[in-house]
């Protein structure tokens, strides 16, 4: 693993910071204002505006949500400044992070400006493993980021009951490539789950499967979704628990909001136990590999416990767990199992 320098690591959390603010300063427009709806009984921040005579909101996010509610607060004072952003993701890149290919970016892009992860949408995959190495300040080795697709998660109970939607997705795509496509499910002909170019790359939506296997190949009907269905998964639920914000350099930076990267490596040991591909699986245990290698020294109590919250999930789990974790180096393995040995005692101190 190699590390950055820490002055690139700090102008990174600069722009992350400032992307945050201009997701704001983008979205919500100065003539409208914040006002908290109560559903479910809980609090939540909605936007609204006067339109062509009709009042209108949108959704925004939880008040528990620090980070949300600051920024309402300080609404009037967040200025765009797009072109310095862009001289700092070009710095960044030639720093050595990883900028995202044009057609990645602008799909991402669309989907940040058409509203995916304002409606807690998770970006997950490859695409959101690349968010990581600003955050850990870790260079990443470019066999373990090629992709040709990008994945996207939603909790079906968030899209059922956030009263809000993202325009229809294919318009979101087109915009983006109109050679995009429906892939219709092959258990519903009139839902899809998976949009496709000509060039092949594919854009799917996932959910969380906990329920029974019944619902697995089955597709989810997701309202927020603007009109995209979601394929369920076991183990996505584990995955995009309490959600981190990052950001991906592409443009003048896009915000996004990917796994916590802990929850990324152990969840990439699962998987990789279960593919029947081995190229893929062969990937998952890289990126794993070298997650697992920054996390156990910049975040190793928060690794601990996402393997931990893993592990007690039964023997299915840790039958799964165990398979990927032996196919990590020895340095890897070692790594990982220092940093629950050293929480376990950690724990114990506390206790006595």
């Amino acid at each position: 693993m190699t590390g950055i320098a820490l002055a690139t690591q700090t102008l990174f959390a600069e722009l992350l910071q400032r992307g945050l603010d201009a997701e704001f300063d983008e979205t919500f427009r100065e003539r409208g204002s914040f006002k908290r709806r109560r559903r479910r009984g809980r609090f939540y921040w909605y936007y609204a505006w006067d339109e062509a005579g009709a009042k209108r909101e949108t959704y925004v996010g939880p008040v528990t949500d620090k980070s949300i509610t600051d920024r309402v607060k300080r609404f009037a004072d967040i200025k765009s400044d797009f072109k310095e952003r862009q001289e700092m993701v070009r710095a960044l890149t030639a720093a050595g992070l990883p900028a995202l290919d044009a057609l990645t970016g602008k799909i991402t892009e669309s989907m940040w400006k058409a509203g995916f992860f304002r409606l807690r949408g998770v970006l997950v995959g490859t695409v959101a493993y690349q968010a990581y190495a600003g955050l850990l300040g870790i260079k990443l080795a470019a066999a373990t980021m090629r992709t040709q697709d990008a994945d996207f998660a939603q909790f079906w109970g968030v899209s059922q009951n956030i009263g809000d939607s993202m325009p229809p997705m294919l318009e979101v795509l087109r915009n983006v490539d109109e050679t995009f496509r429906e892939i219709p499910d092959l258990s519903d002909p009139f839902v899809t789950t998976r949009f496709e170019n000509k060039g092949h790359y594919k854009v799917e939506f996932l959910t969380p499967n906990r329920g029974s296997d019944d619902h697995q190949g089955r597709p989810a009907k997701m309202p927020a979704l603007g009109g995209a269905a979601a394929q369920p998964l076991r183990h996505l639920d584990y995955l995009i628990h309490q959600p981190e914000r990052s950001l991906l350099l592409y443009g003048g930076g896009i915000p996004v909001t990917v796994p916590r990267a802990e929850r990324y490596a152990v969840h990439k040991l699962i998987v990789a136990a279960q593919r029947t591909n081995q190229v893929k699986s062969n990937k998952d245990i890289l990126q794993s590999g070298t997650l697992i290698t920054a996390l156990a020294t910049r975040r190793p109590l928060e690794l601990a416990e996402a393997w931990n919250a893993a592990w007690a999930e039964g023997p299915r789990w840790r039958e799964k767990l165990e398979s990927g974790r032996a196919r990590l180096t020895e340095t890897q393995q070692v790594a990982l199992d220092g940093t629950i040995e050293k929480a376990k005692a950690s724990r114990k101190r506390r206790r006595s």
